[in-house]
């Protein structure tokens, strides 16, 4: 049995609703229910009366939620209980971050806040963005940093957890520079003459932002994919080398475009999209308070960011 049943099930109970759990939980209704399903098989009884609408707790099931209560606390009991006893647990702040923003992000970010907060210890966790945000879900972090936009919403309990708007990321095309410092392709490409197009995978949350881009376009883009990645790292690294366009986080072409090695290939500027870049963390309680250190970098934070729509630590 894995700890994650026991959460997906009590989850299920105090929602009453397949959909809404598993969105909570951050995975496909499908892949939710084979989970209450595995734990049913492990425990060999039903837990779950399908047969009625709205979803109902068997007998068995009301029994196993008080356990499953006490099962998760005391295993997040023991964890917490390992946790204080590293010399540095309390002061080292878990962070888990997306792979782009772990590499473009966050050096400046931490960079600020030694300046104007204080220095802090941390230890990253580079993720993609689904499970970035299963670390915090799972309590395997302190603090949440990602992407969000409105149209591909990171989806947590606002009854759970805390959020603040630390800085905004526009995502573009770009190309490389020819000898005269222009890009070598330029959108929108033609019917006949598609770009080359670095792409990003399926699963990559830029990737999804870029096909919110593209279905926007009017006119429409003409892209020949050529290669994909998960990794904007990677895309830049083919249109440096020639290979064609790929949209980039704005933080993440700064250097290259300075040194004219890139430029933008949308140069009307219609064909962009920003997202917000947030930081979360779970709501402290009685039961979690967590580490004091977060606390007052959280307090900092919020007098920072709350004031103005644009952050001050979103500046280049």
């Amino acid at each position: 049995m894995e700890s994650k049943w026991l959460e997906d099930f009590i989850s299920l109970v105090e929602t009453k609703s397949f959909s809404r759990s598993a969105q909570l939980r951050h995975v496909t209704q499908p892949a939710f229910s084979r989970r209450i399903r595995s734990l049913e098989s492990w425990l060999g009884t039903d837990l779950i009366d399908r047969t009625t609408f709205p979803t109902r707790v068997t007998p068995a099931g009301l029994v196993f939620y008080e356990q499953a209560l006490d099962m998760l606390g005391q295993i997040n009991g023991v964890r917490e209980l390992l946790r204080h006893d590293r010399v540095t647990a309390q002061t080292t702040i878990d962070l888990a971050v997306p792979h782009t923003l772990s590499l473009t992000f966050v050096p400046k970010w931490l960079t600020m806040l030694e300046r104007d907060f204080a220095p802090i210890n941390s230890r990253l966790l580079a993720l993609n963005v689904h499970d970035a945000v299963m670390q915090l879900v799972e309590g395997g972090c302190d603090l949440l940093l990602c992407y969000h936009h409105p149209r591909q919403p990171v989806q947590l309990d606002a009854g759970r957890y805390d959020m603040l708007v630390i800085g905004r990321e526009a995502l573009r095309a770009y190309a490389r520079c020819d000898q005269d410092g222009k890009p070598e392709y330029r959108l929108p490409g033609s019917k006949d003459l598609p770009l080359p197009f670095m792409s990003y995978t399926t699963n990559a949350y830029l990737g999804r932002m870029v096909d919110l881009i593209l279905a926007d376009a009017r006119p429409g883009l003409h892209l020949d994919k050529r290669y994909e990645t998960d990794m904007a790292e990677g895309l830049k690294m083919m249109v440096l080398e020639g290979h064609g366009i790929a949209f980039l986080p704005e933080s993440a072409v700064t250097r290259e475009l300075s040194q004219q090695q890139l430029a933008r290939a949308d140069e009307a500027g219609d064909w962009d999209i920003e997202m917000e870049i947030r930081l979360y963390r779970e709501r402290p309680s009685a039961a979690r308070p967590g580490k004091p250190s977060v606390a007052r970098l959280w307090e900092f934070l919020s007098a920072q960011c709350q004031p103005a729509p644009r952050c001050p630590v979103s500046e280049k």
